[in-house]
């Protein structure tokens, strides 16, 4: 077992195991004996005037199961792992066994699945059967971080608007859910100026969707957007290749106002979205990623 951090311990837990057993037939062996006491096998107990405890021995049917108990024991540590660090002979972990159980499970949907292959995102999500197998994945694999209606929240895109970051074709969100996504913005603040340029700049970024901002602070903070537009583009409308966001619009994935754009200046952001690849298989990401799809699209559900 890889959980030991050196060898002794592992010694120490088959060594205690291994005397465990030994010493359940040493006292097993004690208490077999039987020994006449007080010349009537009593214990010299008495309860309400005349109830005597005697001093039989263990039912023979009991010492049976107790030594077969004892030899299941071995023969179990012989085969499985359960002695420190050793694997056991048929070789088994828990591992292996989850693997097996998986490749069963998607041997037994291979045919459920085949019918999906090479449809579009649209077609599928037209499909009843195919979006209650997405909504089970997407319940299953998506919902922890965006949430059952998948509406995401601070720091977890919402799936249900058409603010896509990295696009949203079919092949960019399976290419989302098999690869996983990084989205990094660097701290620009040195490249910005001075912190009342910063100020600045945020008002001009709020400016650009219209929400709430100091009109004086954005036009002098115009001229420093162009350390943005490199990865947000002059107009600010973002550049999926990159996972850089649309600025234009009024959805704030980190929070929104002048603090919060001042802070992202500032400290920048790095967001991480896992691969799934290792949890799901191509068909599975297939069915899921047309279920994500058809979130925005608004597309027949079942």
């Amino acid at each position: 077992m890889s959980d030991f951090i050196n060898d002794g311990w592992s010694t120490f837990v088959a060594a205690a195991t291994v005397l465990g057993l030994v010493l359940c037939i040493v006292l097993l062996l004690i208490a077999a004996r039987r020994r006449v006491m007080a010349g009537d096998n009593t214990t010299g107990h008495v309860w309400d005037e005349d109830l005597r405890e005697l001093n039989n021995p263990l039912p023979r049917w009991w010492m049976g199961l107790f030594v077969l108990t004892v030899l299941f024991s071995g023969v179990y540590l012989a085969l499985y792992p359960g002695l420190g660090a050793m694997a056991g002979s048929l070789g088994w972990t828990s591992e292996g066994q989850h693997a097996n159980e998986m490749l069963k499970a998607r041997e037994a949907m291979a045919k459920v699945y085949a019918q999906y292959q090479g449809k579009t995102a649209e077609q599928l999500a037209n499909d009843p059967q195919a979006m209650g197998i997405g909504e089970r994945l997407f319940a299953n694999n998506c919902a922890g971080c965006h949430g059952a209606d998948a509406k995401g929240s601070k720091g977890f895109p919402n799936l249900t608007d058409n603010d896509w970051l990295h696009g949203g074709t079919q092949e960019a969100i399976e290419q989302t859910i098999a690869k996983g996504r990084t989205g990094q913005m660097p701290p620009m603040a040195a490249a910005v100026g001075t912190p009342q340029d910063v100020k600045n700049l945020a008002n001009y970024v709020l400016s650009l969707s219209g929400s709430a901002h100091n009109s004086i602070a954005a036009q002098l903070g115009k001229s420093k957007f162009t350390a943005c537009a490199a990865c947000h583009g002059m107009d600010g409308k973002g550049n999926p290749a990159l996972g850089a966001p649309n600025l234009t619009d009024k959805i704030w994935l980190h929070g929104w106002g002048e603090d919060a754009v001042v802070r992202m200046i500032n400290e920048g952001k790095t967001n991480q979205m896992p691969a799934h690849e290792a949890r799901l298989s191509p068909e599975q990401v297939h069915v899921l990623g047309a279920y994500v799809w058809s979130l925005s699209a608004g597309a027949a559900k079942p």
